[in-house]
This record gives structure tokens, C-alpha cells and sequence, in this order.
């Protein structure tokens, strides 16, 4: 069941998260590297090499254009997934439902199902399409759910950027062990002696990784929570072609971000396909791919874990552009190794390790963007813009799909092949587009995140707190209504008009009417008895709604978000019931004055106008202590829509 938090997850939830993250990408690598690795080297053997070649170009033709066509589903996967309200939340049904059917169909695929290719080559294909569209669109829901579950998790994006490490570290040993395992499995369950394998072995690999994923996906359904928020509320879901695309195409920085994310992943895709091709076929040395992926492993651990704090050292900008030079120094020595081992190991080394980090940078600013979108858009998507990322790693893995199975048999590496049946010209053409293609797409991608990007770290601090100061317009009034609501101080100091903050969005009203306080000491109490509608992430601010439908934010202090918490610590939790006098916020205040921040508390009715009139009770400039009644709503007379009046003065008002 979904439930609430103060932007903090628990160690529970963020293992239950990297395993989760560990077996998917252990299912995304079977399925992207090795499904194809099985269809070309053993899965067609009539003994009729032009009829096997044409199997194989025929079943990778149709992976690949199966996987386009999924493309297309995707956004209205996320779209789906947006809309699914149940008690277990959005994502965590998708996530153990996708997970088991995508887990027992791929499986099914590494069998000749019955040797009837043998018997009837069309009726495979058939059956090989059916079987392959369902698991691939049963694994879309299980994909974009577990990685839309992010936002959900928590609003803050520090928190994000730990929880996604976490995965992340996951996620480089589940990709990594598939390769570790991949021949040494396969050689051990084997029933021939031969340097690659045979069916048995394939399949008994293909079973231990499915049942990982498996496992994984019920781990993630049981053991991780959704958190309410008054923010991920949407009063309408995104429904029908034309608002599903205009969503993602009204927000820029998804789509640029995505842009470059798209140049990169058709690069890395197709290298990472290639990589056991060349280290069967080019090198003679297949196991020695066990080795390079054990210290993938490390390597994809270390950069996973340096990047919180190389994120706040440089920007993603930089960081971005530093990883892919590194990805090209790799491909670079990569293209001149040959089958020296050393130089192979180091060069895929310099290739694998920045991979870790553009990944985490990317989703980084899809999940920010979230937030960015909500605002310029006025709408919510979670599951909608975390969909572009695993559409864009199909469409990577579609594109490595198809060029994979036609090299293959360009390069002779087919059944019954071996190192010393490729000839020169093969190896050469092989490496060409192993090597020279992907690395005019990474240079793309340089200059496309370097140029249109900018939802930096900051940027995304600076909508929520916009987001923040927005919160409770939408409610109505209660269903008591006494004459007055009397708002006391929540805190004490001096009194300050609204209009001095030193704050366009709070003085000129835009979140509502109210008053401010200069604070002479650190605690926040409840004005009046309420519900907590609103924890923001960063502990600086609370929403409240009385009984009588007086939706109130206190605010501690003027751009206090950029502390991401420090400093402030909070007393309840969403959906609580407080009490009038009950403590909810405490603040140090050195902390705000050593970060040349104001630690002036601000005072609003978000629903303004959905209420009477407000009068403010007391003199600016008096000196008030928390309880002290300062400011008066009026319920009997609710101002009309197009009443731009905004607050009933006193004779000398705050």
C-alpha cells in the first residue's frame, strides 16, 4: 500500500530497490546480448548453411522491427501505468506482473520450441513473433514502472540521486554477472565439448538469470513504497494520442535530454553486443570475456559510487561531457588493441567504466524533469517521462538487434564458426562498425546535451520551490463554516508585512494572502488544529488544511530549499493530525544565516480565493509569540472568481 514520508527512504526500501535494479538489467542483458549470441551461433543447425543464414537474418529482422514497433507502445505503457490506481500503488503491480510473464516467455525462446523451425519454418517465425512481441511488451510495463517508481519513492532529488546510486550499483552487477556467467554456464551445463556451447547449456544459463529477474521483480512489489503527496496529484490523467505527445513534446528538456540519450545508446549498444563477438571470434579467447566482465563489475561499482560526489563537485553538464571523452578514448584503443588482452581488457575498461555515470546523469534530469514539466505544463507525468528512457534503450537495443544478427553473417560468425574461419576482410569490416560508427553518435551526443540541456541541480530546486509556494490553490472550502478562522503566530518574532518579504512570489500575493514573522527562535507550532496535507521534501516548509477547509503554508525562510534540509528537522509526517500548539517544524537558525539566506518565516492561505475576506489583527512591527492571533479569515463571504481583491486591511496592516 502507498504511504507517506518525509522525503526519506529507508535502507529496506533502497536494497529492495537495487535488487530489483540488479535483476532487470541481468533480464535486459540476456535479452539485448545473448538472445542474439544463441539465434546466430546455435539455435538453426539443419545442416543447410544458406537455409540457417536466412533463419537467422529472418528472426533478427523480426526482433528488430518488433522492437520498433514497441516503440511506439511505450508512451502509452507509461501513460497506462500513470492511470492505474490501485492499493498497491502505480508501479508495483506492473512491476511483479511484467516481471513473471516477461521472465517465463523469454525463457521459452531459448528452446527450439520442439525443433519446428525443422518442420515448418514459417510457423516459427510466426510463433517466435507472437511469443517475443508479448514478453518484450509484459517487460516494457515491468521497465517503466520500476524506473518510474523513482519519483514516487521521494521529491527530493538528493534523496533521488542516493536511491538511483543504489540501483545503479544494482544494476552494474546484475548487467555484469550475465556476463560473467554467460560462457562459463553455458560451457558447464553443456553436453558437447565445444568452444561455445551447445543448446542444454544455453538454456540452463538463460533459466538461472530469468529466475533473478523473477525474484527480484517480487522483491521490488513487496518490499518498496510509494509516498503520498499532495504533489503527485493530478486533478485529471493524460489521456488519448494527442495528450500523451503533447506532454512530451511541450517539455523541452525531456525531449533534448532524451535527444542526446538516443545518439549515445545506439553507440553503447552496439559496442556492448559486440564485445563477446570479438572476444569469441576476433581474439579466439571467449572466456576470457568472463574476465573483462568481472571487472566491468568493479569498475561499474566505483564510478556508481563516486557519482554523488563528483555531482556535487561538477555539473552534469561537465560530467557528462568528461564521461563520454572517456567512453572514446576506450573505443580509440579498443580499434588498435587486437588480440593483445591487456590493451583489450584496459580499452574496454575506459569504455565500460563512464557508462555508469551518463546513465545516472541522464536519469537524473528525466526525473527532475518530472517536476519541470509539471510546472510549465500544469500537469503531472511521472510514468509518461520516465518512459523515454527505456524507449530510448530499446530502440538502442533494437537498432544493436538487427545490425548484430546481419554482422554476424556478414563477418561469418554463424554456427560452426571459430577465429580461424574469419578472414581478414571480415574482421576488418567488423570492426569498422564496432568501433568508427558509435563513435561519431557519442560525438553527437557531446554536442547535444552540451547545448540544450540546462535542468541542472539548482534549476530543479528552484521549481519545487515554486511548485511549493503553489500548493493548495486547488482546494475547496470545508464543510464547516463558523463566520472567522483565526490564524495565530506559529512562531515567534516581529511581525512584517507580506509586501516587505523579500520575495516576489509571496509579496506581491501570487501564494496567497498572509503574513510574516521575523523569528526569534526555531520552533514551529500548529496555528489551530489540522491535517497535514504537505512534508516538503526539504523539511523547510509545512501545508496544513484546517477543519474548515483553510488551506496554510509556513514557510521557514527565503530560498532555504537549496539546503536540501540541513539545518531543519521535522516533527510530522503527511496525513497526520496535529493540534493546535503541536511543534511541527524546528530550525537552527545559524545554519540559514551562515548560508547568506533570509530566516524570515512566511505565513500564507494558498486557497485565497477561495475564501472570505482576510484581515490581519496586528501592527507590522509588534513583537509576537507563538499563539498570539494575528491574522482572520472569513468564511461567510467567499469572494467571486473575478474578484481581484486580495486582503481586508486594518489601519496600520502587516
Amino acid at each position: 500500500m502507498s504511504t507517506s514520508n518525509n522525503g526519506k527512504m529507508t535502507m529496506r526500501e533502497r536494497l529492495a530497490y537495487s535488487f530489483g535494479a540488479f535483476g532487470n538489467d541481468s533480464f535486459y542483458g540476456l535479452l539485448c546480448g545473448y538472445l542474439i549470441m544463441f539465434i546466430t551461433s546455435h539455435l538453426f543447425d539443419t545442416g543447410n548453411k544458406a537455409l540457417d543464414n536466412k533463419m537467422i537474418s529472418a528472426v533478427t529482422l523480426i526482433i528488430m522491427c518488433l522492437r520498433f514497433i514497441e516503440l511506439f507502445i511505450d508512451p502509452f505503457i507509461g501513460n497506462a501505468i500513470d492511470r492505474t490506481k490501485t492499493r498497491w500503488g502505480h508501479f508495483r503491480p506492473w512491476v511483479v506482473i511484467g516481471g513473471t510473464v516477461s521472465a517465463v516467455i523469454l525463457l521459452l525462446l531459448f528452446t527450439n520450441m520442439g525443433g519446428l523451425y525443422k518442420k515448418s519454418a514459417i510457423g516459427y517465425l510466426v510463433l517466435f513473433a507472437v511469443l517475443y512481441i508479448t514478453m518484450d511488451i509484459f517487460y516494457s510495463f515491468k521497465d517503466v514502472g520500476f524506473w518510474s517508481m523513482l519519483p514516487s519513492l521521494t521529491t527530493s532529488s538528493r534523496e533521488r540521486e542516493k536511491t538511483a546510486t543504489y540501483a545503479r550499483v544494482g544494476s552494474a552487477i546484475g548487467g555484469g554477472l550475465v556476463g560473467i556467467l554467460v560462457m562459463p554456464a553455458v560451457l558447464f551445463f553443456s553436453a558437447k565439448g565445444t568452444s561455445t556451447g551447445d543448446d542444454r547449456g544455453w538454456f540452463m544459463f538463460a533459466l538461472i538469470i530469468c529466475f533473478l529477474a523473477l525474484i527480484s521483480a517480487w522483491g521490488v512489489g513487496i518490499f518498496t513504497r510509494e509516498v503520498n503527496s499532495s504533489i503527485r496529484k493530478n486533478k485529471q490523467d493524460t489521456v488519448g494520442i494527442v495528450g500523451i505527445f503533447k506532454v512530451l513534446s511541450g517539455n523541452d528538456q525531456l525531449m533534448w535530454v532524451g535527444c542526446a540519450y538516443l545518439f549515445y545508446c545506439v553507440a553503447i549498444n552496439i559496442v556492448n553486443s559486440l564485445e563477446v563477438y570479438y572476444f569469441t571470434y576476433i581474439m579466439g579467447r571467449p572466456k576470457a570475456f568472463s574476465i573483462f566482465s568481472t571487472i566491468n563489475i568493479a569498475l561499474g561499482i566505483v564510478a556508481t559510487s563516486l557519482f554523488p560526489i563528483l555531482s556535487k563537485k561538477f555539473s552534469r553538464k561537465t560530467l557528462f561531457t568528461c564521461a563520454l571523452i572517456c567512453l572514446l578514448c576506450g573505443l580509440g584503443l579498443f580499434a588498435v588493441a587486437g588480440d593483445n588482452l591487456a590493451l583489450v581488457l584496459l580499452a574496454a575498461s575506459l569504455f565500460g567504466l563512464p557508462q555508469q555515470i551518463v546513465f545516472l546523469i541522464v536519469l537524473m534530469v528525466i526525473t527532475d524533469s518530472v517536476e519541470y514539466g509539471q510546472l510549465k505544463l500544469g500537469h503531472r507525468d511521472e510514468s509518461l517521462a520516465l518512459s523515454v528512457r527505456p524507449l530510448l534503450d530499446k530502440f538502442g537495443g533494437a537498432v544493436a538487434n538487427g545490425v548484430v544478427g546481419q554482422v554476424a553473417i556478414i563477418a561469418g560468425m554463424t554456427t560452426g564458426a571459430s577465429v580461424s574461419t574469419i578472414t581478414v576482410a571480415q574482421a576488418h569490416n567488423f570492426k569498422l562498425l564496432m568501433f568508427a560508427v558509435p563513435a561519431v553518435l557519442v560525438v553527437i551526443s557531446i554536442f547535444v546535451f552540451g547545448k540544450k540541456v540546462f535542468l541542472s541541480e539548482e534549476k530543479h530546486a528552484e521549481i519545487v520551490a515554486q511548485l511549493e509556494k503553489t500548493w493548495g490553490k486547488h482546494l475547496d472550502k470545508g464543510e464547516k463554516t463558523p463566520n472567522q478562522v483565526v490564524v495565530p503566530a506559529p512562531i515567534s518574532g516581529q511581525l512584517i508585512k507580506l509586501a516587505d518579504v523579500d520575495d516576489e512570489i509571496f509579496s506581491f500575493g501570487a501564494a496567497g494572502d498572509g503574513f510574516a514573522i521575523k523569528p526569534t527562535d526555531g520552533r514551529v507550532f500548529a496555528p489551530f488544529d489540522a491535517t497535514v496535507k504537505q512534508v516538503f521534501t526539504t523539511r523547510h516548509a509545512v501545508g496544513l488544511v484546517s477543519d474548515d477547509g483553510v488551506a496554510l503554508l509556513i514557510h521557514v525562510g527565503i530560498g532555504t530549499v537549496k539546503l536540501k534540509g540541513t539545518g531543519f528537522v521535522s516533527y510530522v509526517e503527511n496525513g497526520q493530525r496535529v493540534h493546535k500548539g503541536q511543534e511541527l517544524i524546528e530550525f537552527w537558525d545559524p545554519v540559514i544565516k551562515k548560508a547568506g539566506l533570509d530566516d524570515t518565516v512566511i505565513v500564507t492561505v494558498t486557497n485565497t480565493k477561495k475564501l472570505g475576506p482576510i484581515t490581519i489583527m496586528e501592527k507590522a512591527g509588534k513583537q509576537v509569540h507563538s499563539g498570539d492571533p494575528v491574522m482572520e479569515v472569513d468564511l461567510t463571504d467567499p469572494k467571486p472568481e473575478n474578484d481581484t481583491s486580495t486582503l481586508k486591511l486594518t489601519s496600520d496592516p502587516v
